[in-house]
């Protein structure tokens, strides 16, 4: 079995298991190994493993992929390569598999010592008091989807949707309620201006409708200028023959506004009504029967119905400021989301990291314990977990020596790397025991493009213009600390011409390397 080891970077510690067959490594989540690293192309590099082979294929991408200290398109690779992108360099290691059988011996009695207790999935009675069930329900019942979803997904991912969720929650049980509320009002308004155009088709022609005398019909206000927002209207008998426009005079309505009104004004029981209807793309619907009294009947009687459809700018200005409103707040609240998730991603990630970089110093001897200043009350026993884990090995590891020994620290000898510097003839850098920056000397400013003043003190990965050359440093300097600060050399173009990069690790007293001396000899 083959696996790739982060052996330097962003990602170092973590493993890839290769299954047989096809393996894309890259960015994209459809591939079979993510490796979410800042100049690692969407789809980088593809292994192909057949049993105890592997064969690397660079696929195209953006900063190419180096096999020990060389840039490869294809490559038989074999255990112990380094393979270096962009800010992460892997190991190729190949795993003998065994299977080991193991037989577990029950004690009766223990059962429940047997039973891998999880206390996490442990949950506790529901509380009698009303004011806590809601919490306990969110807890048990709620949060545990959350959790499958993040043992699916990462967490960054998975808080950056969440956000997204209850933006657009927000924007939904808020803004869009005002804006509704907004565009009801003007509909209300506009209606009330249809309704007063009807009454007043109602008020002029009733009587001239009910003697038939069809010359003195007046509407002539609903057409021009007068009439602002009136698309069309039509004034017709009960049986749809249209008196007014004059254009369409003694032709039958055939639009189903008019249609739907004529069939509603036939059912007496709706004669006093006025219907006000919403036609869509930003349309009113307004009709009415207009009824005089009928000497032979004796009664009222539906002499004409009067439709009118409104499509005021007003309503195409009210949707437009409605669309924009929504817009804005929508680009409003993506920015504050994006604000927050950076907020809560930092602030959550800070004390793993604090916690992380401590550790080390302990192991290091430059700490006694993990202490932080930010009050996170929920990480302590996690921390003080740790601490008596730290305790327990530096009890172990003084009991095998038999004595205790701190680490040193880097500054002497940094110090005397940089002695050694002024008397170089070419360029050379110095890192320390983290590859961050100390020095550089003028002649390396100018082959690396790289300025002492504004880079010490960052990470190599972080300021070299081409990732290929900082991982290859980074694999040098890593392969000279493994092996008491032994010089390491690998070839690399830099800046269109071939240069030996020598690096040597300088060893402290604790075996540790304090820093690296790395010089650029052109070929």
């Amino acid at each position: 079995m083959f696996k790739l080891v982060a052996v330097g970077g962003k990602l170092r510690g973590q493993e890839f298991i290769l299954q047989d067959g096809e393996n894309v490594i890259g960015r994209a989540p459809e591939c079979d190994h993510q490796v979410g690293v800042d100049g690692v192309s969407k789809k980088h590099l593809r292994i192909t493993v057949n049993k105890d082979t592997a064969f690397a294929e660079d696929l195209g991408s953006s900063n190419g992929t180096i096999v020990n200290g060389k840039i490869i398109k294809k490559i038989t690779i074999k255990d112990g390569d380094k393979i270096a992108l962009p800010n992460v360099i892997l190991q190729v290691v190949f795993v003998l598999e065994k299977k080991v059988i193991v037989k577990k011996k029950v004690v009766k009695g223990d059962e429940d010592d047997d039973d891998a207790y999880d206390e996490l999935k442990q949950i506790e009675p529901m509380p009698d008091s009303i004011m806590m069930k809601p919490f306990w329900i969110f807890k048990h019942k709620v949060m545990p989807l959350i959790y499958g979803f993040n043992e699916r997904y990462e967490w960054s991912a998975l808080l950056g949707i969440l956000i997204f969720v209850f933006i657009a929650i927000n924007i939904y049980l808020t803004i869009l309620p005002v804006l509704r509320d907004s565009k009801t009002l003007l509909f209300k308004e506009i209606a009330l201006r249809g309704k007063q155009y009807a009454a007043e088709v109602d008020h002029l022609n009733s009587a001239h409708l009910r003697s038939k005398n069809l010359d003195h019909v007046r509407t002539d206000f609903l057409e021009g200028e007068d009439a602002e927002g009136v698309q069309s209207y039509k004034l017709y008998d009960i049986e749809g023959r249209v008196y007014r426009p004059i254009s369409s005079l003694n032709t039958i309505v055939n639009d189903p506004f008019s249609v739907d009104a004529l069939r509603f004004y036939k059912n007496e029981s709706n004669q006093d009504k006025e219907v006000i209807k919403d036609l869509g793309n930003n349309q009113i619907g307004i009709t009415r029967a207009i009824k005089a009294h009928d000497e032979k009947l004796g009664r009222e009687v539906v002499v004409a119905v009067i439709t009118i459809i409104f499509s005021p700018s007003s309503l195409s200005r009210e949707a437009s400021n409605n669309s924009k409103a929504y817009l804005e707040s929508l680009i409003t609240s993506g920015l504050v989301a994006i604000f927050f998730f950076g907020l809560l991603y930092y602030m959550t990630i800070r004390p793993i990291d604090e916690m992380k970089f401590q550790i080390e110093a302990v192991l290091r001897g430059r700490q006694k314990e993990l202490t932080s200043n930010a009050l996170f009350k929920e990480i302590h026993p996690l921390r003080n977990t740790i601490n008596s884990l730290l305790t327990r090995l530096k009890e172990l590891q003084n009991t095998d020596s038999g004595e205790t020994q701190n680490l040193e620290e880097d500054g002497p000898y940094l110090r005397t790397m940089k002695e050694f510097m002024e008397g170089a003839q070419g360029p050379v850098m110095i890192l320390n025991s983290e590859k961050i920056i100390q020095n550089l000397n003028p002649e390396c400013e100018d082959l690396l493009g790289i300025r002492e003043n504004a880079s010490a003190g960052q990470s190599l990965l972080d300021t070299a213009r081409d990732q290929g050359f900082a991982a290859t440093v980074i694999d040098l300097c890593d392969r000279s600390a493994n092996n008491d600060g032994c010089h390491q050399k690998e070839n690399y173009e830099i800046g269109g011409k071939d240069f030996s990069v020598n690096v040597s690790g300088l060893i402290g007293k604790d075996k540790f390397a304090k820093g690296f001396y790395i010089t650029f000899v052109k070929n």
